[in-house]
Order: structure tokens, then C-alpha cells, then sequence
């Protein structure tokens, strides 16, 4: 798979990240009580992939039920732009709208029923393997 850098951040500027993926996203859309509250929409990349360029300071973290998800918000706009989510805790997912224009090519969304987590999780192939780094 060919990466590219997508660069971005929160609304107000304080939180910056790069993350290295595909220009072509797959986007989950999930239906579970928080990401239906946000409109949460994200794509998976490992830990490896992602660097958190600033606004360490300015972040803050909303966890509940299992805390395996770590909602991570910044402190001044409130934005999400990524995130730890339960289905892959050794990586990231990150807020496609929240990345700066110009490096995604196309954007493949698929439904995933967080209302049905556990359900969901054994029957879906490939999540799990998202946020594994590639092996050379």
C-alpha cells in the first residue's frame, strides 16, 4: 500500500497531528451511543503511523463503560480529530474531516454496529488487523 502524509488537527488550531495512510480512506461509521451522539466518523492507522505534532496540553480524555476507548477531545474547541477506540486500543482512529484538504484521493464507508459491539467485533475479518504495523 502506498502512504501519503495527511497533516491535521482540532477547529481552533491548538491540536496538530500527522498520519501516514493510504490516500484512498476506509471509513467506519459506527452506530454505538457515543459515536452516534458525535457523528463519529474514523478511519484505523497503527500507533506508528500517527504523531501528535502539538496540543498535548490541550487535550483531554472521555472514557466510560469498558475505558478501553480513550475519547480524546481538545480542551478549548471540544473537536475530536482522533482517538483510541475500543475495537483497536494499539492504534488510533482518526476524524477524516479533521484532516487538512488536499491528500485524501477517495473515501469508502462502511457501517459498523456498535450497538451490537461484541457481535460485531467476531464477525468483522479485518478491524482487528488495522492498527497492526505492517511487517517489511
Amino acid at each position: 500500500m502506498d502512504l501519503v502524509k495527511h497533516t491535521g488537527g482540532c477547529h481552533c488550531g491548538a491540536v496538530r497531528f500527522e498520519v501516514w495512510n493510504s490516500p484512498d480512506l476506509h471509513v467506519f461509521h459506527c452506530n454505538c451511543s457515543i459515536c452516534t451522539k458525535k457523528q463519529n466518523h474514523h478511519f484505523i492507522v497503527p500507533k506508528n503511523r500517527f504523531t501528535l505534532l502539538q496540543g498535548l496540553e490541550n487535550l483531554t480524555t472521555y472514557t466510560f463503560n469498558t475505558h478501553v476507548a480513550k475519547h480524546t477531545f481538545c480542551k478549548t474547541c471540544g473537536v475530536q480529530s482522533f482517538y483510541t477506540p475500543r475495537s483497536n486500543p494499539d492504534g488510533y482512529g482518526i476524524a477524516p474531516h479533521c484532516l487538512d484538504p488536499g491528500t485524501v484521493h477517495s473515501v469508502t464507508v462502511e457501517n459498523f454496529c456498535g450497538e451490537k459491539w461484541e457481535e460485531s467485533m467476531q464477525v468483522h475479518e479485518t478491524i482487528r488487523d488495522m492498527s497492526k504495523p505492517e511487517e517489511n
